[in-house]
């Protein structure tokens, strides 16, 4: 694992002679079974995310909220795409933008915040977090609409603005409950659970 990607490694259990890798074999084969169904029928791939994250232990209003976002994130993403910005790093420059300005840190310091490493950021924010995250992204894909905004320097300007409205909601809310919204907490106790009942059984 330290030499090869994940899908070198899949390539070399292929290619294993041995009868013994036969069932992994078999499971790769369904999993490219079901990858091509889900092409076909995008639904499929919705209902089969619900249940990975039911199996892992979220609730289904979390999940709900979850499924809504990613939704929120594509039509925004969408949009920069057809005003030229279409580059992992330029989107990442502009979902910092946002970050920032909604939870007054970039997705990096909110994952180290979290004490997170590898793992999906917004997989381990609280309803509240998921639904800032959302009315940032959602304000921004409205302004961006509004302003007909073109390239990196429009679109960052907008993305500012539209997590600045998140940003003040979110400080509003905190005032008059008297909490904060941005939480330490993580899911990474969902995956030790699920570790501790595969090694029961």
């Amino acid at each position: 694992t330290d030499c090869a990607t994940t899908k070198n490694m899949f390539r070399i259990i292929q290619s294993i002679p041995s009868p013994k890798v036969e069932p992994f074999k078999q499971w790769l084969a369904q999993v490219g079974y079901e990858r091509v169904q889900e092409i076909q029928n995008p639904e499929l791939a919705q209902k089969r995310m619900k249940e990975i994250y039911k199996a892992k232990g979220y609730s289904d209003d979390w999940i709900e909220k979850r499924v809504r976002g990613i939704a929120i994130r594509d039509e925004l993403t969408d949009e920069w795409k057809n005003r030229s910005v279409g580059t992992e790093k330029e989107y990442a420059i502009l979902t910092a933008e946002i970050s920032k300005a909604t939870f007054g840190m970039t997705p990096s310091e909110y994952k180290k915040f979290k004490g997170l490493k590898q793992e999906n950021l917004r997989d381990h924010m609280n309803d509240l977090e998921l639904i800032f995250t959302m009315l940032g992204e959602a304000s921004t894909t409205k302004i961006v609409r509004k302003k007909d905004a073109q390239g990196l320097v429009e679109n960052q300007n907008a993305a500012k603005e539209g997590g600045f409205v998140a940003g003040v909601a979110r400080k509003e809310l905190e005032s008059r409950i008297g909490e904060k919204v941005v939480s330490e907490e993580n899911y990474l106790h969902f995956s030790e659970k699920k570790k501790k009942q595969l090694r029961r059984n």
